[in-house]
């Protein structure tokens, strides 16, 4: 899928396909409390070093954002599983955005760099597929980011013991 970015390039950031390289940030970022606070919960780290492969997320959909050579984090474009509430298409299996990233590099717009970078991928593979994207409300700055990249909320619910933010992105055809 990188290669679909063009280069694959942002102003600062590479996203590209998992490589071995990755396994060690890969494992940090599912065990860390900070990262997965609205994720479900930190996963054990010795599960993880048992269960995750040599090659860590390597599956279509999955980038991994790189700086100065190293993995920060990962962006997902996921069908959005039809038995999930949050819906913006009667037949559901819409294409979700999620990302993560280590908590060191958070603050530095690194997130809405990458996602608008899948987004404009997207928008271009896809063109006038719409994307979703859900998190917990009590995550201020996953939904500031949502509606800084052009979601829009479409509605609330309860899920995983939490209430959600669930909004969803429309791309405008490029004229030309």
């Amino acid at each position: 899928m990188a290669e679909l970015l063009g280069e694959g390039r942002t102003e600062r950031l590479v996203l590209r396909e998992p490589e071995a390289r990755d396994r060690a940030a890969y494992i940090d970022l599912f065990a860390s409390s900070e990262v997965r606070t609205y994720l479900g919960g930190p996963r054990p780290r010795a599960e993880l070093e048992s269960a995750v492969p040599e090659v860590p997320g390597l599956r279509p959909g999955v980038l991994v954002v790189d700086h100065d050579g190293a993995m920060i984090g990962i962006v997902t474009l996921d069908r959005r599983d039809a038995q999930r509430p949050g819906h913006i298409r009667p037949d559901a299996g819409e294409a979700e955005l999620s990302y993560m990233f280590l908590p060191e590099e958070w603050g530095r717009g690194y997130a809405f760099e990458a996602c608008a970078a899948a987004l404009g991928w997207f928008a271009d593979a896809f063109p006038g597929e719409p994307v979703v994207l859900c998190t917990q409300v009590v995550n201020g700055r996953s939904v500031r980011v949502a509606e800084k990249l052009g979601f829009i909320e479409m509605e609330r619910f309860e899920e995983f013991g939490a209430q959600q933010w669930f909004g969803a992105w429309f791309s405008i055809p490029r004229s030309g």
